[in-house]
């Protein structure tokens, strides 16, 4: 029930794994355009690890959208 709510919850706080699918690109895709690995992509998205801004631009910008629309805070 504790993984449940987690993910839940990740999936408020950011939305580069829906935005990252509908790019088709892969986490190891996504990690090399922007410089990291996958595995920082994987934390990313599951709410792991916040990404410094630097990163949250080359994200926002790697899958064509806003560093705001990712990173919703409501």
């Amino acid at each position: 029930m504790r993984d449940a709510a987690k993910t839940t919850d990740a999936l408020k706080i950011n939305s580069v794994r829906e935005h990252r699918k509908a790019a088709r690109l892969t986490q190891a895709e996504l990690g090399k355009i922007c410089g990291v690995s996958r595995q920082s992509i994987v934390s990313v998205e599951g709410g792991d690890y916040a990404p410094s801004v630097y990163l949250a631009i080359k994200l926002a910008r790697a899958l064509g959208t806003t560093v705001e629309t990712l990173f919703e805070t409501e």
